[in-house]
């Protein structure tokens, strides 16, 4: 029997742990009990997630003296808005929970962001759960009590920091996540290794295709060594005003892509990252920061995995120059409509680059496809 991993997230009293392993969802009652004070939660999942984990889940909470409703919501990025925001936090109110209850988002990304959001909100704010069902999920969305929805002007511009109480990252669901789902994930396991650890991202030059591929002992070092840095990063800076930045490496131009795309299907938020990194290494090469040799093991990882590196193999080509150089001034690191981004000085070694050149951008974007 594999043993779980249990990475803590040092927040003082708002401190929690982020337990990694297999049949946690089996186990997930005798974990959550002891934060329940009346012994209900509400479990928010989408129709997929539901279909495969929902009884499951349910029965391994009823199991330990848990009473259980279930608030399924239909799965995609837009249901991550001010409706789903509105629908989510009626049927919540409908069930009459109360302070002391708790809320659970069992699913991945899209649930996790709309569930937390509407716990952070109910009631002026109520306890939650993450229970990640995605690898990019578990690696990334599901720890630092980021939560938000999406906008017409923009990914995640409404939301508000809600820590989880525990997070439970049950390794073997990932089993029933189709290739392109892992290799979302994988995008962002890979962002880790790019902006702090070049020993981790050289291990993944070796044993990606072993994550991508669901081997448990790959996994687990990679879930973990993920979480790891994002728990110190999120302890040392919880509201993002220094450090915490950097994981957003990839994210201006991966977000600006998303909304040039609609936010679906066509272009997934971790291809979206993985082009995102992409560019920003090639744009730190084009700006003398880094070394062409290192913008190109990064673009490799990513075309390993068949993710997006590149303007041309996106859903929509054509891509407006002054859209996107528009978007990536309402992101939500710029200040002041300067351009910021978090930039590469070496693989392992990014940083936060504040008032980049719009003129330097545009030229560059041009030269990478997008028109003019």
């Amino acid at each position: 029997m594999n043993a779980a991993l249990t990475v803590p997230v040092g927040l003082g009293a708002r401190a929690y742990d982020v337990v990694v392993g297999p049949r946690l969802i089996d186990r997930a009652g005798e974990r959550c009990a002891p934060l329940l004070k009346r012994g209900r939660t509400a479990v928010i999942t989408d129709r997929n997630v539901g279909d495969h984990h929902g009884e499951r889940f349910a029965v391994a909470l009823e199991k330990a003296g848990i009473s259980v409703d279930m608030i399924v919501i239909e799965p995609g990025e837009q249901t991550k808005s001010f409706e789903g925001l509105a629908d989510v936090s009626d049927r919540l109110l409908a069930l009459g929970l109360d302070r002391g209850d708790l809320i659970v988002a069992l699913g991945g990304g899209v649930v996790g962001d709309l569930a937390g959001f509407a716990a952070s909100i109910y009631k002026r704010g109520i306890d939650f759960i993450q229970v990640p069902t995605t690898l990019l999920a578990q690696v990334d969305s599901s720890v630092g009590g980021k939560t938000a929805i999406d906008t017409p002007r923009g990914k995640n511009l409404i939301g508000a920091f809600h820590q989880p109480r525990l997070v439970l990252a049950d390794l073997d669901v990932l089993a029933t996540l189709p290739a392109r789902e892992m290799a979302c994930g994988y995008a962002e396991v890979v962002k880790y290794g790019l902006l702090g650890d070049a020993e981790f991202f050289a291990w993944l030059e070796k044993h990606g295709a072993a994550v991508l591929e669901g081997e448990l002992p790959a996994l687990t070092h990679a879930v973990g060594r993920s979480v790891a840095m994002k728990a110190e990063i999120v302890a040392e800076d919880e509201k993002e005003q220094g450090r915490r930045a950097l994981l957003n490496l990839g994210h201006t131009f991966g977000h600006a892509l998303e909304i040039e795309t609609g936010f679906g299907e066509a272009l997934k938020h971790g291809e979206a990252v993985a082009a995102g990194c992409a560019l920003a290494f090639r744009f730190s090469a084009r700006l003398g920061l880094c070394s062409a040799e290192d913008a190109a093991r990064a673009e490799t990882v990513f075309t390993a995995a068949h993710l997006p590196t590149r303007l041309d193999q996106l859903p929509v080509t054509g891509m407006n120059v002054d859209a996107l150089v528009d978007h990536m001034r309402q992101d939500k690191k710029a200040e002041g409509g300067k351009l910021t981004f978090v930039l590469a000085r070496a693989i392992g070694d990014a940083f936060t680059a504040k008032d980049v050149d719009a003129a330097a951008l545009r030229a560059f974007l041009i030269d990478e496809g997008a028109v003019g």
